[in-house]
């Protein structure tokens, strides 16, 4: 399992340790990763995820995991959170769909 939040794409990033001789070593900033359930409203399921500290914070402020995954691009998206999304999509449109009918 790689260290990258399936919501928002932030993975890991590599710099230096600069010492106070100003020797620099490689090192890692590792992303702030929890394995969270997140709950979608539409499908009416659970579904878990690793996603960041930030990634839940944004999910939380849209309003929640259908509303997240409806504005995200695909791009950044894990494969699992785009087969999520276009899960959303099509169930929202089978709503709309027997509204209107």
């Amino acid at each position: 399992m790689s260290r990258m939040c399936e919501l928002t794409g932030k993975a890991v990033l590599v710099g230096n340790n600069v010492s106070h001789a100003n020797n620099k070593t490689k090192r890692r900033f590792l992303p702030n990763l929890c394995q969270v359930t997140l709950i979608s409203d539409v499908l009416g399921q659970r579904y878990r995820l690793r996603v960041s500290a930030a990634g839940l914070r944004s999910v939380e402020h849209r309003g929640g995991l259908d509303a997240f995954l409806l504005k995200a691009s695909e791009n950044e998206l894990s494969q699992r959170a785009r087969l999520l999304r276009r899960q959303i999509i099509k169930k929202t449109a089978e709503a709309a769909a027997a509204v209107a009918a």
